[in-house]
């Protein structure tokens, strides 16, 4: 008994050998249009970060003024510039009415890894707490634009 060979070749419509595949210009064709819709969903996937982070730093920037809130409601007062907002994690020295920690974690960066800046007094209300955005510097625009608690 002989084996056969059981790849299949069929036969086109001359009788001339045809066997399965693609020819280069169909996979040329099919990654032109990959990268169209890469060129079109990219940028717009890409933006979509760019928003979240920003709504992070806003809700983060709203936690820690909760926590800060309720320091305040402990000790009578904001903490100082000085002592920042390493008092909602740690006692300061000379508080005695500190009652925390404030935060069960410790103090985030902000969604670009860099530190939130308090300021006590602020010039926007009782204290200033901000992030400079994805740049890490004051000013500029969309994802580089300050995300601030007065706003």
């Amino acid at each position: 008994m002989k084996m056969r060979n059981s790849l299949h070749v069929s036969r086109g419509p001359q009788g001339r050998r045809s066997e399965g595949g693609f020819t280069l210009l169909e996979l040329l064709v099919v990654l032109v249009i990959i990268g169209l819709l890469a060129g079109y969903v990219g940028p717009k996937y890409f933006s979509q970060i760019g928003k979240s982070e920003v709504k992070a730093a806003r809700a983060q920037i709203d936690a820690l003024g909760k926590a800060l809130d309720h320091f305040r409601l402990d000790s009578g007062h904001y903490p100082s510039t000085e002592q920042g907002l390493t008092t909602l994690i740690e006692r300061p020295a000379n508080e005695a009415r500190w009652d925390g920690p404030y935060l069960s974690k410790s103090i985030p960066p902000d969604p670009w890894g860099n530190p939130y800046v308090f300021i006590m007094p602020g010039a926007h209300g009782e204290y200033d707490l901000l992030s400079y955005g994805k740049d890490g510097r004051p000013g500029g625009d969309g994802e580089n634009a300050e995300i601030t608690s007065w706003q």
